[in-house]
Formats: C-alpha cells, sequence, structure tokens
C-alpha cells in the first residue's frame, strides 16, 4: 500500500488538523510469510523481539520462524493455547516480557493484536502485526478494547509500525472470520452517520475528507460480498487493505468515529454482560454485524417515518438503566454519565437538524433489504441468535448500550424523541 499517497491527500485539510499516523510499511501479497525476516530486516526492525501468538494463528502461520531466524532475529515466544479475550491480564503477560527485546510482533488478529498494540504503547517499543484472518479493524488503529474489571473499553495503544498479510493464509481463514471482517466493515455506514450528527449537534470535530476516507474502504468491501466466503486471495486482500484503512482513518482523526458507532457500543454491551457471566460471546465483527442490521433497521425507519420531530430534554430513568447492568459494571458506567452526553444537545436544535439527519441517513445507510442480501451472501450472520443471543437480549442492548460511552449516538438521542428503538427494526 501507498501510504504517502494518502497522506499527500490529506495535507492542508479543510477540517484545520495536521493527519498523521506512525505505521511505515503495509505490505499485502501472496507468499509474504516467507518474507517476514525480509521485511523487518530491510525495515530495521530490532533483531531480539518477542512473538505472541496462539496455537491456531501459529500454525497458520507455518514458515514464519523459519523467515525470522533467516533474517537473524532472536525470537523470545509467547503462545497462548486460544486467545480470545483481550483481558489487562495478558497485556501485563506480554509487557512482563519485553525487558530485553526491542520490539513485539503479533501473529493473528483480533486480541492477540490488541493486547500487543497496548503493550507495546505502554513499554515504547516497535510493533509488527502478522495478519492470520481479515477479522476487524484494529490493524493500524492507537486504540484498542480491552476488558477490565468485565468492562471493555478502549485503550491508547500503538500503531503498529509494520503490517503484513499474507493473502495466501488470509484467503484460507476460516469462513467465520472471513465474515467476521465483512460485518466489521459494513458498521461504518453507521459509525459515519453518528459522527456527522455529533458533529450537527455538538459541534464534535468531524473531517469530510477522513470520512471519505472510510466511505470508499466500505463501498469497496459491499461490493465484494459474494467474493468473501470462497478462498479468493483478491478478495481476501481487498477486505485486508479495508480494514487497514478504516484502522489508518481513526489516527488521522485522533479518535474512532471513522470507524465505529452505536453498532460497535451494541456489541460492547452484549460482550460485558456475557463476560461477566463467563460466556465467551462469539467474535466481534460478527456480533457487530448484526448490530449494524439493527441499527441500520432503526435509523432508515426512522427517516423514512418522521419528516418532523418533537423533543424533550433528556428523560432519561436513571434506575431503569442501571437494573440492566450487572452491579460489577455501575460504577464505570456512572462515570460516563456524569454529566452525561445529552447535556449538551439542545432540544429544539435536535428538532431543527432533524431533516438533515434525515439527509445523512439517507447518504450513507443502504436500504434494508440490501444490506441483509449482501450480508447473508457474506456468510455474516443477520440475527441474534447466530451470535448466541437472545431476541429479549439484544432489544435490552438496543435500549441501553448508549450509556457505556460518553459519545453522541443517534440511539442515545431516542428517549429526546419520545421513541422507544425496539418499535422501528420491522
Amino acid at each position: 500500500m501507498d501510504l504517502n499517497h494518502y497522506l499527500e491527500k490529506l495535507k492542508n485539510c479543510p477540517c484545520g488538523r495536521e493527519h498523521t499516523f506512525d505505521t511505515e510499511i503495509v505490505e499485502i501479497g501472496s507468499g509474504l510469510v516467507h518474507q517476514v525476516g525480509k521485511i523487518l530486516s530491510d525495515a530495521g526492525f530490532p533483531k531480539e523481539i518477542l512473538l505472541v501468538a496462539d496455537q491456531n494463528t501459529l500454525k497458520a502461520a507455518d514458515g514464519i520462524l523459519e523467515s525470522l531466524a533467516e533474517g537473524g532475529f532472536q525470537v523470545k515466544q509467547l503462545i497462548y493455547e486460544n486467545m480470545i479475550h483481550a483481558r489487562v491480564e495478558q497485556v501485563r503477560e506480554v509487557e512482563a516480557l519485553m525487558a530485553d527485546v526491542g520490539g513485539v510482533i503479533s501473529v493473528g488478529s483480533g486480541s492477540l493484536n490488541d493486547i500487543c498494540r497496548v503493550a507495546t504503547y505502554e513499554l515504547k517499543k516497535e510493533y509488527c502485526i502478522f495478519a492470520t484472518a481479515p477479522s476487524m479493524d484494529g490493524f493500524a488503529s492507537d486504540t484498542a478494547p480491552i476488558i477490565e474489571n468485565n468492562f471493555k473499553s478502549s485503550w491508547q495503544a500503538a500503531q503498529p509500525r509494520i503490517i503484513i498479510g499474507d493473502t495466501a493464509i488470509l484467503a484460507k481463514a476460516p469462513a467465520i472470520l472471513k465474515s467476521s471482517g465483512f460485518g466489521d466493515m459494513i458498521a461504518k455506514y453507521i459509525g459515519l452517520v453518528d459522527w456527522n450528527v455529533a458533529n450537527i449537534l455538538i459541534d464534535e470535530y468531524y473531517c469530510e475528507n477522513i470520512a471519505a476516507i472510510t466511505q470508499e474502504a466500505t463501498d469497496r468491501i459491499f461490493a465484494l460480498a459474494d467474493r468473501i466466503v470462497p478462498e479468493s486471495e483478491e478478495a481476501a486482500g481487498a477486505v485486508m487493505e479495508a480494514l487497514v484503512m478504516t484502522g489508518l482513518a481513526m489516527k488521522l482523526a485522533g479518535c474512532s468515529r471513522p470507524a465505529s458507532g452505536a453498532e460497535h457500543v451494541v456489541s460492547h454491551y452484549l460482550e460485558c454482560h456475557k463476560v461477566i457471566k463467563g460466556i465467551w460471546p462469539d467474535y466481534h465483527g460478527r456480533k457487530v454485524g448484526v448490530a449494524t442490521v439493527y441499527c441500520n433497521k432503526i435509523y432508515r425507519n426512522l427517516a423514512d417515518r418522521f419528516e418532523t420531530i418533537t423533543c424533550t430534554a433528556d428523560p432519561t430513568d436513571w434506575e431503569d438503566v442501571y437494573a440492566h447492568y450487572d452491579p460489577k459494571m455501575h460504577e464505570e458506567v456512572k462515570k460516563l454519565n456524569e454529566p452525561t452526553i445529552t447535556d449538551l444537545v439542545d432540544p429544539k436544535k435536535l428538532e431543527e437538524k432533524w431533516p438533515e439527519i434525515r439527509q445523512i441517513i439517507y447518504k450513507y445507510l443502504p436500504d434494508n433489504d440490501t444490506l441483509m442480501k449482501a450480508m447473508k451472501t457474506a456468510g455474516a450472520p443477520t440475527t441474534p441468535e447466530e451470535v448466541g443471543c437472545s431476541p429479549e437480549f439484544m432489544a435490552d442492548a438496543m435500549r441501553y448500550h448508549p450509556y457505556m460511552r460518553y459519545r453522541l449516538l443517534i440511539t442515545r438521542l431516542l428517549p429526546m424523541m419520545g421513541l422507544d428503538p425496539m418499535d422501528y427494526i420491522d
């Protein structure tokens, strides 16, 4: 990928900010597992490194240890049996092995990447990710979702200096992981709507050029829905590139807005409530995809059915909100809602801006039938049952997820509009 191309396009950006990122090299191509040592060596990556993987990802990346040895690297290994959750405890395990290394290479995706990005940020070490599945959008992000005290929140993390994706390996990744990546990408449409709305209502920072990067990447993946499940190297490479670009967009914007909106918070609600009970909550992108289907229906139906709205100051029943969170989560939720984000929203301004919000919804969101067809074609789940959730649990998630973030979302505005989101998912 030509990273300088994007930086050149963003020079003297009308948004008034200088856009930069730390990633220097992104190599996506066939057979790269056998060139990892050369790529890192040519880039001047430290020769003493820690390799972090699990049994599944290391097997998928067969040949990487030999390639690193050929490149003259001294490799210490931390191999998990099966990394499912990115917890603060695993971050500390990685950090405990980093004193005598200059860099870390994570072999895998998702949670392995997340714990390594946080660890390398905190200890100021160089970082490389070798992706084994195009399953999530955090490859190039500088924040990572980490679970601490059963609550999932975004932590500051290092952007990898080098990202490598072998399309032969990515294409052979389990279909469930590839469809997870598809779900994580399609979610960007909701994120772009929520970001625009926050800019209009509370003057939150927004950059049209960065939004365009995300939309371009998402449109490209949407068009590849029928090639996600087959073992197509071209499609796997395209998805990987798009996932990297949305991660870079987050760094360029200095926030996660270009890549996540209400749908990601819904996923975090589902995950936290399951993790606290010791239940594995399915892959992130699969849950995000289902949440995207719900949010898309709600947003499109609101736009279709209401040309005008009548709003009041936020009437949230806080006792009701806390009744839908485990007591162990109450302290974190309170921190995020004292003050709460809707304190910044003028009800009259929301009424006045509603016609503009409707147009934003129509600009970014596909119609519901088109979205459902694409999701099913890509093998991505569209119902809560497919990700191990009951319809009732999903309904709770749609009503109560906004209180997990100090972030303006359309779903957080619904109490001010006197509307229940579950009335608009048909």
